[in-house]
């Protein structure tokens, strides 16, 4: 939901439009496990197998749920721990813009930001994800900021419904959703919002090559 601007508000957009602001970058940590890309590469084939896509083999259909379930865990805790770096960039952008009197007053909200990630992210940021093969970085980066509602920590397979880690994908589209509707808020688009994407290591290279200039 947006709410209605007015036409001092027009104003305001079409000459900040000609600006470019830039927001601090989104660093992604890591966050895969040990054997995490064989339990994934194991849980396609295992719902291949259920939908009859593949052989089964010997291998019965309890086996083959477990392994899928395994793998959706696995996605699950990927997403949290996205949904982490993800929620800290949201957090540095609204104290930023908190310091800036021409911002702080438009209505900017957490979900604002959460909706540039996902549908407004700029060019060279869609360019990067591209480069590291996230073809689908909308889906990830909604579903990660949905499982970031629900859980203040990792979670423990143990505490999941298998029900839950089997379908995990459609409760956390609802989850960001429910939250995008919670308030009114001002979309980031004519403001001129930019910034940068870095995994980690990445970017503390980058800055040791700064430290090493100095």
């Amino acid at each position: 939901m947006k709410p209605l601007t007015d036409s001092s508000t027009t104003a305001r957009s079409v000459a900040a439009s000609t600006l470019t602001r830039s927001l601090p970058p989104l660093i992604l940590h890591p966050f895969a496990q040990a054997g995490g890309r064989d339990k994934l590469e194991e849980s396609q084939r295992a719902s291949l197998m259920i939908q009859g896509l593949l052989p089964s083999g010997e291998r019965s259909e309890d086996d083959l749920d477990r392994v899928l379930l395994d793998g959706r865990f696995s996605e699950i805790l990927m997403l949290f721990y996205v949904g982490k770096d993800l929620s800290r960039w949201i957090e540095q952008c609204l104290e930023q813009i908190g310091r800036q009197p021409d911002l702080r007053d438009r209505g900017l909200r957490y979900q604002s930001f959460a909706e540039m990630l996902v549908n407004h992210a700029p060019e060279p940021v869609r360019e990067k994800l591209r480069r590291w093969q996230v073809v689908d970085y909308r889906s990830i980066f909604m579903r990660a900021l949905g499982m970031n509602t629900l859980f203040a920590a990792a979670p423990e397979r143990h505490s999941l419904a298998d029900e839950f880690v089997r379908n995990y994908n459609r409760y956390a589209d609802q989850l960001f959703a429910n939250r995008q509707n919670q308030v009114s808020f001002a979309s980031v688009e004519g403001i001129g919002f930019e910034f940068e994407i870095f995994a980690s290591g990445e970017y503390s290279k980058m800055l040791e090559r700064e430290w090493a200039q100095e």
